[in-house]
């Protein structure tokens, strides 16, 4: 009896080890000290607004999804919204978020898509409440993260930095 439930265990170990591999892939990534910094900032803020043109007009609206996967931030919309539309006819950024009314963080950025499954299952993951809106083999869900990127946090009350990466 024994050694048929360590022959069944073997085969589960490894389905179960399969599932977690896009999880354990992105954590194997570390990101730089400049990404991890940065991250930390805007999601300990829960809200930050993401700001994209439509043509010659600027188009400012809040997101709250905000991951790290592979070492890069990621965020997350749908297909269907506008801003997906807007960043894929142009995909520079910037992204805002305050701490309080003196202390705030500014981020310029070229918004890549990554249409990979495992990005798609990874901002799932971290961000449950979506799971009943988006699956990450439908049509909807659509990831980016931050390419070269420049940070900028700005306060009255402390001293600022800038990261890039």
């Amino acid at each position: 009896m024994r050694k048929i439930a360590l022959a069944l265990m073997a085969p589960l170990a490894f389905l179960f080890i399969l599932a977690l591999a896009p999880i354990l892939h992105a954590q194997a990534e570390a990101p730089s000290p400049a990404v991890q910094k940065v991250f930390d900032f805007i999601k300990s803020r829960g809200v930050y607004y993401l700001a994209t043109t439509e043509g010659d007009q600027p188009r400012v609206r809040p997101f709250g999804t905000l991951a790290v996967f592979e070492g890069k931030i990621y965020f997350q919309t749908s297909k269907t919204k506008e801003v997906s539309k807007q960043l894929l006819a142009n995909p520079k950024i910037e992204i805002c978020a305050f701490m309080d009314p003196d202390t705030w963080i500014r981020v310029q950025a070229i918004a890549v898509e990554d249409d990979r499954l495992e990005a798609k299952r990874f901002i799932l993951e971290t961000h449950p409440e979506l799971q009943g809106m988006y699956s990450a083999d439908d049509d909807k869900i659509q990831v980016f993260f931050l390419k070269d990127a420049t940070a900028t946090l700005n306060s009255f009350s402390q001293e600022g930095w800038t990261e890039t990466f």
